[in-house]
């Protein structure tokens, strides 16, 4: 039995494995570049370099509170900028009134750069956490809102004209058509958001941070400490990737019943695994 259970895990992990080559592959030519003395450490310091100052950082006890204060910020503003999303692209998708009065003007808005709202909220909100989760929030809004919409508008007419022609109205067919039909782009646009939550949230820490990963980058460039920038730059790519992760997990779950090429393939890898490990 326990053989099974490692043959399974080893099964599992197998396709997350093939992602890890490369990025190991790179730390390893960085590393050799570095002791080589082809790359000045002043500039690039080594992979151990950067793991030895998360390390120093751990031990000193600041490591944990610049992680915290950042992934908190990050899940506030994604989750503020997606409910107003979630709305704003519901309302849009399903009215083509409230499409013409308010597409155009956060279209307009989508347009503009997010360093151009840092001194306008620093201005209203202060240069505290209100300024900086709604920056984040403005992030993840507009790929959740356009998604969302574009979702809803491309639900086949048919589905619709059947669900009417069996009673089903108002929030009857938004909850048993439109928002099945939707949810597939629908998590695109939340990968998408929780992608640039994860941009903004530098651009935030920038306001008059005193903690946060982005708080990091800042100090050990003015510092002179390019482990680090380094350090800062790796965990954003690790605790990004993690969560991107977790979305996924989350989005396959609830569109395990779209009959995709994806997840046929998926099902397909599944049952053979299943048949292997049998076979043990």
């Amino acid at each position: 039995m326990t053989k099974r259970f490692t043959r399974a895990g080893r099964a599992a992990l197998g396709g997350g494995a093939v992602g890890l080559v490369l990025p190991a592959l790179l730390l390893a030519l960085w590393e050799a570049l570095c002791r080589l003395g082809i790359a000045p450490p002043n500039l690039l310091p080594a992979p151990t370099a950067v793991l030895r100052s998360l390390r120093d950082l751990w031990l000193a006890g600041e490591l944990w509170g610049h992680i915290e204060i950042t992934l908190l910020r990050v899940l506030l503003g994604f989750l503020l900028g997606t409910a107003v999303a979630t709305v704003l692209g519901a309302l849009t998708g399903y009215s083509p009134l409230w499409r013409r009065i308010l597409d155009p003007t956060l279209q307009a808005l989508r347009s503009i750069p997010s360093i151009a709202w840092v001194p306008i909220f620093v201005l209203w909100l202060g240069i505290f956490e209100a300024s900086k989760i709604t920056l984040i929030a403005v992030g993840a809004f507009f790929p959740v809102y356009l998604q969302t919409m574009a979702g809803i508008q491309q639900v086949d007419r048919k589905l619709v004209e059947v669900a009417r022609i069996h009673g089903y109205g108002g929030a009857a067919l938004v909850r048993r058509v439109l928002l099945p039909a939707t949810l597939p782009a629908y998590f695109i646009g939340l990968r998408a958001g929780l992608g640039l939550a994860w941009m903004f949230v530098v651009a935030a820490e920038l306001m008059g941070a005193s903690e946060g990963l982005g708080f990091l980058l800042l100090d050990g460039q003015q510092t002179g400490r390019p482990a680090n920038i380094l350090a800062a730059i790796l965990l954003f790519a690790i605790f990004g990737k993690a969560s991107d992760l977790a979305l996924v997990a989350l989005g396959r779950r609830f569109v395990a019943w779209q009959d995709s090429f994806q997840n046929a393939a998926e099902k397909k890898a599944h049952a053979a695994d299943q048949a292997r490990l049998q076979e043990v």
